[in-house]
């Protein structure tokens, strides 16, 4: 439910041509822009500011109401009420009534952060398949630009979920001055070779559609069966397996509409070619393409500049850091085995934390839809972290 009624996204400036932004690629932009949304009031010491790091296909816009980006086409929707409404507002996880909440999309993204759509000044035209390779730390590196942009030295938390949860952890190993407390939720450290497969299979979806022209597809059209079918692949790691049956319409099919030939002959089918569908109308298949590669080839450790995890996290333990990890047993995109190793790396580097397993037969969706089985765990670290 919403309870922070109309926002808007807002626009940062973080690089210029006298600070342009480096990645870590080398590459550097002397343009950037972040969009990012902000709900509650930030106090008079700035001591109560929460950076929330949206997941892999998610944007600024986590709660209340926004009806459009002007600076994005892909603003459909199905985008306009926040991802994490149930999280965010008076009295809730997130409590509007006592903290500042801070959402940016990502560097690299498509919802008004300077992304491969956006027109590269140099050139007038969009940047494509020129746009720098992104790294977690890059979107690290980027919001902490934010962070100065909004006059904020350090954050009473830092959140994260699913991929967010990368971003989280890298910046509290990165920047652990910047952050008290930290709150990971399903999400792991390094990627597993089982998400590496599923994200080439994405990868390889959108590269091979005709339509995709090496990213150089803007004035042709979008590859939409490949971004499609790249969407397919990963909603059903997203989706309990028995909660996409149950959520498959029983009464009509799809038609092929736009995707070639085929006819749904069931209704999961049908569930399916549905997702892919509206996916492509509110998301750009560079975009998808750069967040795959940097979710691939993630390693906090190396992207750390670290010896070995317990190097990493000891700069955790020095900082006085209090992690909450949240696990959700039912998890087929980030395994539960995935939150322990990183538990485990905690342990190894004598960090505070607490560990908790979720019990859901949502799956990995989990962290969307139950507020009540995280809320009043991250309600409990929050004022911890106050004191």
């Amino acid at each position: 439910m919403n309870t922070v009624g109309d926002v808007q996204t807002q626009f940062a400036t973080i690089a210029t041509p006298v600070n342009p932004f480096v990645f870590r690629s080398g590459e550097l932009l002397d343009h950037v822009e972040i969009a990012f949304e902000t709900y509650g009031e930030l106090n008079a010491d700035h001591s109560n500011a929460i950076l929330l790091f949206h997941a892999f296909s998610g944007s600024q816009h986590a709660a209340g109401h926004n009806p459009s980006v002007p600076q994005t086409p892909f603003w459909t929707p199905e985008c306009e009420e926040g991802w994490w409404d149930l999280f965010i507002g008076p009295g809730k996880a997130l409590d509007t009534g006592k903290y500042f909440i801070i959402c940016a999309n990502y560097v690299g993204g498509c919802y008004g952060s300077t992304g491969p759509y956006s027109t590269d000044p140099k050139t007038g035209e969009r940047y494509g398949s020129k746009f720098p390779r992104i790294t977690v730390r890059d979107l690290v590196e980027s919001q902490i630009l934010l962070l100065d942009h909004l006059g904020i030295d350090q954050l009473l938390a830092v959140v994260g979920p699913s991929t967010g949860g990368l971003s989280c952890v890298s910046l509290a190993t990165n920047y652990p001055e910047r952050t008290r407390a930290v709150i990971p939720i399903a999400t792991g450290t390094r990627t597993t070779v089982l998400n590496r497969i599923i994200l080439l299979e994405q990868i390889l979806a959108i590269e091979n559609d005709p339509m995709f022209q090496a990213g150089e597809y803007y004035e042709s059209g979008a590859p939409e069966t490949g971004l499609g079918l790249a969407r397919m692949i990963s909603h059903k790691t997203f989706v309990h397996l028995n909660a996409i049956e149950r959520r498959a319409n029983k009464d009509v099919l799809q038609p092929p509409g736009r995707f070639s030939w085929y006819q749904a002959h069931d209704h999961v089918e049908s569930y399916m070619l549905h997702q892919g569908k509206k996916f492509t109308d509110r998301f750009d298949a560079n975009t998808y393409l750069r967040i795959c590669e940097m979710w691939s080839r993630h390693d906090p450790v190396i992207e750390g500049g670290a010896a070995d995890p317990t190097d990493l996290f000891s700069r955790s333990r020095e900082a006085g850091h209090q992690y909450l990890v949240f696990s959700i047993d039912e998890d087929y995109c980030f395994y539960p085995e995935e939150q322990a190793a990183l538990v485990e790396q905690l342990k190894n580097a004598e960090v505070k934390h607490l560990f908790l397993t979720v019990h859901s037969e949502k799956g990995h969706d989990s962290f969307l839809l139950e507020p009540e089985l995280y809320s009043p765990h991250i309600q409990a670290i929050l004022e911890n972290a106050r004191l």
